[in-house]
């Protein structure tokens, strides 16, 4: 599930359902709604998985779920591309534990997602998600960024291909981050923006504070102030979440604010 789901006309109400719930940090309620279908459907089961998975890496907790729902999926997968699938999510799933520090299993992320790649053709609809998971590896575990860079282009012209809207704009936004690193501020810029414009037209809630704090990074007084505010409105409003996002919008220390 790489997240183009949308409330379009002609979704299925399941999963317009889902992806409301989704967008708005509702991981748990929406993965209820395919529980029924996830215990003998691969599709409904890799789904579920996606969806656990995220949750994991939006709040750093429910990794034994998720886990679970992994072992349904893979159990399920009958052909190349569903198992490519499954890999592809068991390595974002290890990818999550990792980045966030619950455990170091940054070995079998890359195993799982070069499984994924030996069993997904290169026109697969996996294939730009596995490619834009493999860029997540190298750029924040690796820290390669060209070769990062290179994968991030090869998900992003897949999306193109595909119609992925909500995978362009992680696309953009990880395109972005690699320009700010190497001081390319016009170019960043325009990644953020990108990513920020398809997030609101898509309703994607829950991944906008971490775009405006992005865009916020790049542009200058009063601007970046402002979509800070916003960015936090927007925290407040979930609860909290992503969790990792708190840092960047807490209050500075009343000892700051005077030092300012």
């Amino acid at each position: 599930m790489s997240g183009s789901g949308t409330t379009a006309d002609d979704d299925p109400p399941l999963q317009t359902a889902v992806w409301r719930l989704r967008s708005r940090a509702c991981w748990t309620d929406a993965a209820a709604l395919l529980e029924p279908h996830a215990a003998t459907d691969a599709a409904a089961a890799l789904q579920r998985t996606s969806l656990l998975t995220e949750q994991c890496l939006y709040t750093g907790t429910g990794w034994t779920e998720a886990e679970d729902a992994l072992r349904t999926a893979e159990a399920l997968a009958q052909d190349n591309t569903e198992r490519g699938a499954a890999a592809c999510e068991r390595g974002y799933l290890a990818y999550a534990s990792t980045l966030l520090g619950a455990r170091d299993r940054a070995d079998e992320a890359s195993v799982a997602l070069s499984r994924a790649a030996a069993l997904l053709a290169p026109g697969a609809p996996g294939r730009p998600l596995l490619d834009f998971r493999r860029g997540l590896i190298a750029q924040n575990i690796a820290d390669a960024p060209q070769s990062a860079r290179a994968a991030y282009r090869r998900a992003h012209a897949g999306a193109t291909a595909q119609g992925d809207e909500l995978l362009l704009s992680f696309t953009w936004r990880h395109l972005a981050s690699l320009s700010l690193r190497e001081g390319e501020l016009a170019e960043a810029r325009h990644g953020f923006a990108e990513s920020l414009r398809i997030r609101e037209e898509l309703g994607y809630l829950v991944g906008t504070a971490p775009a405006l704090i992005s865009l916020a990074d790049a542009e200058t007084e009063p601007e970046a102030g402002r979509l800070r505010a916003e960015a936090g409105r927007l925290f407040r409003l979930l609860g909290g979440v992503p969790t990792w996002l708190a840092p960047r919008l807490e209050p500075p220390a009343p000892q700051t604010v005077e030092a300012n």
